[in-house]
């Protein structure tokens, strides 16, 4: 698998290492991203849309992964549904609510999509999406 592959595609299969170096990378990204807007030489109107674009590889690595677990790269969207369940404004509900909804429900979500995305083992063998886990040529010579 080329770089371009691991990162914009959205077809195949990757292991827990090829998985790890790309979600690295991203975080690493945005927190450069952070670090530049609190710096207040970045306005928020461009850290979003780098955001933007670190966020579209981080999902394309996330469905492969998922697809060596053997499961629809859909999955990832419960990361969003955790983001948007974190980002909600619960000042209307009960203590208790507000912390089960605003930061236990979130939690749980993110904890299990670690657990299934970067600690447990692929599928062996082919699945529906691919014959296994491609290893990712990070550094690649052409030949001339």
């Amino acid at each position: 698998m080329t770089l371009q592959q691991w990162g914009f595609s959205f077809k195949g299969r990757i292991g827990r290492r090829e998985f790890w170096i790309g979600i690295g990378v991203c975080l690493a990204l945005m927190f450069v991203i952070f670090t530049i807007q609190g710096m207040s030489s970045l306005t928020m109107h461009y850290a979003v849309f780098a955001l933007v674009l670190v966020m579209y590889p981080a999902a394309a690595i996330m469905a492969k992964r998922l697809h060596d677990r053997n499961k629809r790269g859909g999955w990832s969207l419960l990361l969003l549904l955790a983001g948007l369940l974190i980002a909600a404004d619960g000042g209307g509900m009960e203590p208790f609510w507000q912390w089960g909804i605003g930061r236990f429900i979130p939690t749980l979500i993110i904890v299990m999509m670690v657990l299934d995305c970067g600690i447990f083992r692929g599928t062996d063998g082919p699945n529906r999406f691919g014959e296994g886990a491609e290893k990712v040529d990070f550094i690649s010579a052409k030949d001339d």
